[in-house]
């Protein structure tokens, strides 16, 4: 029987005031609203968080904001739109605190965890103006035909679409707005129907920032609101993060639009292999954390670990026991995991665990729901525990092919490293993998055949520095990725061919009449 849930354990420190859709550099509620939605913690049920109204008549006025302004931030000098960026990154800064709380309430993720990411919100910036704008340097080749100076020089696209997900609600699409901002484009910023806040939020650093209007522009709604953005005649680009299917839909929705650039990022089935000279605590923690932070609802969570069979016992045995100690609660009672992020998270999570089974593996630990006092989606972590297999097998297995975003670790025992790779390899996706040996060459031997867009040696594959590409293969990613090399996909090289003094011709083509 469920315990009758509770007032929520905290004191809300900073109230939210829902201030609509930010197109043109003003606030505003919609004035001939769709539909709305509430939105209430994960964490805990009593906590709503925020009632919002959206329009699909807002995306015209957003992409015309955003194209008219982007005929002047485009001729703006580097140094003006650093400028202004640097006032967005202060305006941020000076909401850190609210930025903390409103992320934990709307992902549910740990409060701690939720200060980590505004910290990273707050270095992307330095890592972009610094690092990644040099990439897209200017280049000029005298003589590059005779008498002819060839340049390359990189221009934004337009007005871009930045689509964000719940679970890094800040992170992630500030991970592509920065870059985009910073090389000239404009943006129109739609964030997950789960965390509207947090896209509020950054919306109102923006305002304070003093972008020119038009150049920042936020739009509340729902999957339909998305579809119209992407299809939108005025949109040049779609910067999207989240699953391979809603990604896949964008792609299918824009077919005809041959023109518009997507960067899609869409998830992992992410493996570690481990080897038989590690050290046992070591890869222990960092399989405890890479495989249940953030209640496994990152892109890069470990899934799937191929492990050396001398070895499994005594290391799942270690995992199996951490697992069930670490405290699992509300964001802001200093827990280590926090809740799944819908009732539709919990029941697949619940769902795969005898599909699990049913494909040959044991349920070491079954993940279970939590009942606790004011509610929320809470579920413990599960492990599960398989031998050997083949590649083939792999292949046909829905266990093994399904991204669960939910905190469910898997064990394969293989005898050679070999066997590790293929089975690694044999997943639909290809974002982050691990490889943990003391060895050199057991490293190079899988970094050189992982279809991997990250791959770690002796670290987990969760933490991945922006100072660094970002991206990956096959399900997981279409060949554009984010981080240090965002600036790429933000713009595009147009060439020149220069005669600053043109000569008449001395020679001519065979066959052709011409008289001087």
């Amino acid at each position: 029987m469920s315990a009758p849930i509770s007032a929520v354990p905290y004191t809300v420190q900073h109230p939210l005031k829902v201030l609509g859709d930010y197109i043109g550099g003003e606030f505003h509620p919609p004035s001939d609203p769709t539909g709305e939605w509430t939105v209430t913690s994960p964490a805990a049920t009593k906590d709503v968080v925020a009632r919002i109204k959206y329009s699909f008549s807002e995306v015209d006025r957003a992409v015309a904001a955003a194209r008219d302004a982007f005929r002047k931030w485009r001729l703006a000098a580097q140094s003006e739109r650093n400028e202004v960026l640097g006032r967005y990154q202060a305006a941020l800064k000076k909401r850190e605190a609210i930025l903390a709380e409103t992320i934990a309430r709307e992902t549910g993720k740990p409060l701690w965890e939720a200060k980590t990411e505004v910290t990273v919100i707050l270095n992307k910036f330095d890592i972009t103006l610094k690092e990644s704008l040099p990439l897209i340097r200017d280049i000029e080749i005298p003589d590059v035909m005779p008498g002819t100076l060839g340049t390359s020089r990189y221009r934004p696209l337009g007005v871009m679409v930045v689509i964000g997900p719940f679970n890094f609600p800040g992170h992630l699409p500030n991970g592509h707005i920065v870059p985009a901002l910073a090389t000239g484009n404009t943006v129109i910023f739609k964030p997950s129907e789960k965390t509207p806040m947090t896209g509020q939020l950054m919306a109102e650093a923006a305002h304070e920032a003093g972008f020119p209007p038009g150049v920042f522009n936020l739009l509340q709604g729902e999957r339909e609101l998305s579809r119209r953005l992407s299809i939108h005649e005025g949109v040049a680009g779609i910067l999207f993060t989240g699953s391979y299917e809603v990604g896949t839909r964008i792609k299918q929705d824009t077919l005809q639009q041959h023109w518009k650039l997507l960067a899609l990022e869409m998830g992992g089935k992410n493996p570690t292999i481990v080897w038989d000279d590690v050290d046992l605590d070591a890869v222990a923690y960092d399989l405890l954390t890479s495989g249940f932070l953030t209640a496994g609802q990152r892109c890069t969570s470990t899934s799937r670990v191929l492990i050396h069979e001398g070895i499994s016992a005594p290391l799942i045995e270690k995992i199996h026991k951490a697992a069930k100690a670490f405290k699992i609660g509300h964001p802001f009672e200093d827990p280590f995991m926090g809740p799944l992020i819908d009732a539709q998270s919990v029941d697949r999570f619940q769902k795969f665990q005898p599909i699990a089974a049913r494909e040959g593996f044991e349920i070491v630990m079954r993940g279970k729901s939590l009942d606790l006092p004011y509610g929320g989606f809470y579920v413990t972590p599960s492990i599960a525990v398989g031998k050997g297999g083949t590649a083939e097998q792999t292949k046909k297995s829905v266990f093994q092919q399904t991204e669960l975003f939910a905190p469910m670790l898997s064990f394969q025992t293989v005898e050679s490293v070999e066997q590790a790779i293929a089975l690694a390899n044999a997943t639909q996706y290809g974002l982050a993998a691990s490889v943990y040996s003391r060895s050199r060459k057991v490293f190079d031997e899988c970094y050189r055949d992982l279809e991997f867009g990250v791959v770690n040696w002796n670290r987990s594959t969760v933490g991945s520095s922006s100072r660094l590409p970002f991206g990956g293969f096959k399900k997981s990613g279409n060949h554009h990725p984010t981080a240090l090399t965002s600036v790429f996909y933000c713009t595009h090289p147009v060439a020149t061919h220069e005669i600053a003094d043109p000569k008449r011709p001395t020679t001519t083509f065979p066959g052709l009449v011409w008289e001087s």
